[in-house]
């Protein structure tokens, strides 16, 4: 067993964060990313990145902004090495999947070797799907010399539960879900979100398992029609959901969706649940399983983590 006196972690991103107070490392940390917020005891550390946009904008800015800052090959987000240096820490961890959710890798590396003087290890996660996540959290702690199956098999057996129950469910039984990671413009959900609809009993249509979220047009969405549609957009909480959705509702194909004349919309908290790719995917599944098949699951996360978009 590790001697956690000796640990001092930065995380510089959400998901590493939970998976490390998951793995019962919460007093090790000692810095976090500015998107930091869970668990909440968390949010009195040292803030040690910071985002280059305005993410009070509507979305079509920020997606605009952020295209702007990805094509000319900056990064979105910035290191604040000075706060980072005066932290000390043994290890930094990062993520090398995406530019757009964390501070780039190879930002990461080079403040590392040029300006924090204790030459942190630096663990990198990459998840593009829910077996990812589970092989990045017992990667974080084989790192740390931490016990991780506890952690893992207690994840799985709740996936299990819901697995258990749906596996066996026809294409009849199943809705088709149209899953939105943005809504101006369209993007849908891509990675590990048509793993979980899957596993929740839902046939996932418009984007595929470890792929990129897709930008998707109007017509693509009128083609397939889906029994429901579930809106989680990336980094937004369920209110700033509900407010950003409202662009959809004043297109005009919008009234003509199957799932708009059924009041089967929902809006969720992507940046608590969806968006992360850490433990709390499980309870994304949770959510998911209780949209769509509401006789089967009660979890009790309806109204504080989704809702009807009505």
């Amino acid at each position: 067993m590790t001697n956690l006196n000796s640990l001092r972690i930065v995380s510089l991103l959400p998901s590493a964060t939970e998976i490390i107070a998951c793995l019962g490392l919460r007093e090790a940390l000692v810095g976090r990313s500015h998107e930091c917020d869970y668990p909440p005891t968390v949010e009195q550390l040292p803030i040690c990145t910071e985002a280059k946009l305005n993410s009070n904008q509507p979305s079509l800015k920020i997606d605009a902004d952020v295209r702007s800052l990805v094509e000319s090959a900056l990064s979105i987000y910035q290191l604040k090495t000075e706060v980072i240096e005066s932290l000390q820490p043994s290890h930094i961890i990062t993520q090398d999947q995406c530019d757009v959710c964390a501070v780039s890798f190879s930002e990461v590396k080079k403040a590392v070797a040029q300006e924090i003087s204790t030459q942190p290890e630096i663990i990198s996660l990459q998840p593009h799907r829910l077996g990812d996540i589970w092989a990045d959290l017992e990667r974080v702690a084989t790192t740390l010399n931490i016990p991780s199956a506890p952690v893992i098999n207690s994840l799985q057996e709740r996936i299990g539960a819901i697995a258990e129950k749906t596996q066996g469910m026809s294409e009849t039984q199943r809705p088709t879900i149209v899953a939105l990671e943005w809504v101006e413009p369209l993007m849908g959900a891509g990675t590990w979100i048509p793993e979980l609809i899957e596993l929740a009993g839902g046939n996932a249509r418009l984007s595929k398992v470890g792929s990129p979220s897709p930008y998707l047009k109007w017509e693509d969405l009128a083609d397939i029609d889906p029994d429901m549609i579930i809106i989680m957009p990336c980094g937004f909480d369920l209110e700033r959901t509900r407010c950003e959705s409202q662009v959809l509702t004043q297109n005009p194909s919008w009234n003509n969706l199957q799932a708009v004349k059924n009041n089967q919309v929902f809006i969720t908290d992507g940046n608590a649940y969806f968006n992360r790719p850490g433990p709390r995917l499980v309870d994304s599944l949770e959510i998911l399983a209780e949209i769509f098949h509401p006789s089967l699951f009660n979890f009790g996360y309806q109204n504080q983590s989704w809702q009807k978009l009505s």
